[in-house]
């Protein structure tokens, strides 16, 4: 094991300017919700459910061995197929999992959905039939005697829509297939919502359609830090990249009061400044624009003001930095959280991003959104802050951009 330095590196303190005016935020988008089905009853029914099932092995061995932490992404869905089968309707799970490649399906277990099966019928106490075919003409047509006429089986779940063609092509024929299944569609992967995959935009052509309950209180919790956040309004940047966050920077730029950046993110932005990065992660291709935020923007951005390194390389926000930076979360009433402060995976450098999640915990007063996968599979579930299923669709939600997923359901005749 490498031995940690001892000591902290730190840099002058620096209070560094931000961000031009946002974007204009959209007008509430208006669609369909499955909640509006409540008092309906749906035993004629057969609802193709989007979900999103992209889980690590790992993750569902764990839960396997000691059944206490559900995988957050299944534990998200569990309300709308409660809400779907208690009310009477037949579901067929639909999902991805992994970039396998159609063409040259290579380690097929270690993408199947298969594992999930028995997952959910244990977690909602029903059988749940694990479907693997081709989606040929007539497999379709068994398929749909079956779900039509079945008075037993009322779950059913589909193998990895990735492991065909048509899925990341958005292609038609392939929605329609799809479609053929059932007699409306639900969404409630709001993570892959970014993603114009035929199971999230093109299928709704072909189906009623609605958002899930989970994909509901995404939005809505969402909007709320984006149209009425109560101030201050702290936004917490981690994670390696800048570019994947500057959306988010840029269309907060008037309504943040102060960004707190960590990880490769901050790095980038020191590397503009002329900070030695050495070995550290940084995105040298985006010191040009981390240049042009530094000289044009007002000053909102705080970069960390030491660090935790090792074989000169910043792993980590040091202890001054926690303290500045968990003074402004507690003065918060509004934050957003998207990225890790530092190599949290390694327990050694974990410490920054554990304590900003002690103290946003700590923080009742301030309504809270948390996104991205690094960052949830650092923390422990708490009630007192959103947990958002979404990384990617996150950051494109909040940077004001028109996610495929939303707009198919809001375009949605």
């Amino acid at each position: 094991m490498e031995k940690v330095d001892g000591d902290f590196f730190i840099l002058p303190d620096k209070t560094v300017p931000l961000v031009e005016p946002s974007l204009a935020l959209k007008e509430w988008i208006k669609m369909k919700f499955l909640n509006s089905l409540k008092n309906k009853k749906l035993s004629k029914e057969v609802c193709l459910l989007r979900v999103d099932f992209n889980v690590e092995n790992e993750d569902l061995e764990r839960w396997q061995k000691n059944h206490k932490n559900i995988p957050f992404r299944i534990q998200a869905v569990l309300p709308t197929i409660k809400f779907l089968v208690n009310r009477g309707a037949r579901v067929v799970i639909l999902s991805h999992r992994g970039r396998p490649k159609p063409a040259k399906l290579v380690n097929y277990k270690k993408f199947s959905l298969k594992p999930f099966a028995k997952i959910i019928s244990k977690l909602v106490k029903r059988p749940v039939q694990f479907i693997d075919f081709n989606l040929g003409t007539s497999d379709v047509q068994k398929l749909t005697s079956i779900l039509r006429t079945s008075d037993v089986l009322k779950i059913f779940l589909l193998e990895n829509l990735r492991f065909f063609d048509g899925e990341e092509k958005n292609d038609s024929a392939f929605a329609k297939k799809l479609a053929s299944l059932g007699t409306f569609y639900v969404n409630d992967a709001f993570a892959v919502s970014h993603r114009k995959n035929a199971s999230v935009a093109a299928i709704t052509k072909y189906l009623p359609s609605y958002a899930g309950l989970r994909f509901e209180k995404e939005i809505k919790n969402l909007k709320i830090v984006m149209k009425k956040p109560k101030k201050p309004l702290a936004i917490i940047i981690g994670g390696a990249k800048i570019s994947d966050k500057l959306g988010l920077i840029k269309n907060f730029s008037t309504g943040a009061d102060y960004f707190l950046l960590g990880g490769g993110i901050a790095n980038t932005f020191m590397a503009a400044l002329g900070t030695p990065m050495k070995g550290s992660l940084y995105e040298e291709e985006m010191i040009p624009e981390a240049k042009k935020i530094l000289k044009t923007m007002p000053k909102k951005i705080f970069l960390p003001i030491d660090f935790l390194i090792n074989k000169n390389r910043f792993l980590d926000i040091g202890p001054k930095t926690i303290n500045f930076y968990n003074k402004k979360i507690q003065a918060a009433k509004t934050i957003i959280w998207n990225g890790p402060m530092g190599k949290f995976e390694d327990r050694r450098f974990a410490k920054g991003t554990e304590k900003i999640a002690k103290t946003i915990f700590k923080n009742k007063k301030a309504k809270t959104v948390i996104g991205g996968g690094e960052t949830i599979a650092s923390l422990p579930l708490k009630p007192n802050v959103f947990l958002s299923t979404g990384g990617g669709a996150m950051l494109e939600f909040l940077a004001g951009k028109k996610l495929p997923g939303i707009e198919a359901l809001r375009n949605k005749k």
